[in-house]
């Protein structure tokens, strides 16, 4: 399914569409697939596989740790579209989320070919503004391959237009100031910055950064297209340690719980 066949099923169904995040080989690369699998089968509509970066100037302890445990792991992009390939056979939408050094390293134009031969529907490119991404809208274009850029509490109105103006798929909001991570409760700077976004732009909204119960997803469902979990994720493959089968129950209980939030939203 593509990205915008989700948001319009959600839509059918009077709900936001449930967006999961995974690093891609955490905690291995097929435990990071029989996991993001298992969000699938529980709830979720579309799935962000990440991909491990050494400098993830954005993401806050809980994704950096997982993150180095894949790269600790010897994870290659190789890798992380295998997991595309095995995610998106399951009919699920699938993107990647990486910074823009791995994909400059590996070759625009051969990303975006390997990523649409993967199965993949688009990028999120959260260092990556749109005045930069020529290679890449052009790269994206050419394959048929959503651009999904990141607007802030703090973009202008004018940066807000022109970003989203750049954007195909969906819009990335996030909704907090600072790093990724999961909170106690949600910002208040998402619903105004929602808002602002549906005033210069037809795209659904997805908002992301610190949602991690059913609660906060249906209180962030209430005024977004979507709702964008990452960080509570990895925390559930992280308290599981070794214990992979705890892990997936544990994924697939928050995911049942998340999905239950959108609905309720």
């Amino acid at each position: 399914m593509s990205v915008g066949g989700v948001f319009d099923k959600a839509k059918a169904d009077g709900r936001a569409a449930l967006i999961g995040y995974l690093p891609a080989g955490f905690p291995d690369v097929a435990g990071s697939i029989e996991a993001m699998r298992t969000m699938v089968d529980s709830g979720c509509d579309l799935i962000e596989v990440g991909l491990p970066y050494s400098d993830p100037v954005m993401d806050g302890p809980t994704i950096q740790a997982a993150a180095q445990q894949a790269l600790e792991g010897g994870v290659r992009t190789s890798d992380v579209l295998r997991t595309v390939e095995a995610v998106a056979a399951t009919g699920a939408a699938v993107v990647v989320m990486s910074y823009w050094n791995p994909v400059e390293k590996y070759g625009v134009e051969r990303f975006a070919a390997d990523l649409a031969g993967a199965g993949g529907s688009g990028l999120i490119t959260p260092d990556l503004v749109p005045e930069e991404a020529q290679e890449w809208i052009a790269a994206a274009d050419a394959h048929d391959l959503d651009k999904i850029f990141l607007v802030a509490p703090s973009s202008t109105d004018a940066r807000l237009a022109m970003t989203a103006r750049h954007c195909r798929g969906f819009v990335y909001a996030t909704a907090v100031m600072g790093v990724t991570g999961a909170r106690s409760s949600s910002s208040d700077l998402a619903g105004p910055l929602v808002e602002r976004a549906r005033a210069v732009t037809d795209l659904p909204i997805g908002v992301g950064l610190g949602v991690s119960n059913g609660d906060q997803a249906a209180e962030v469902a209430a005024f977004a297209d979507g709702v964008i979990v990452g960080s509570a994720f990895v925390r559930r493959l992280l308290d599981a340690g070794v214990d992979r089968q705890l892990g997936l129950d544990s994924v697939a209980e928050l995911t049942r719980d998340l999905a239950d939030g959108v609905r309720r939203g």
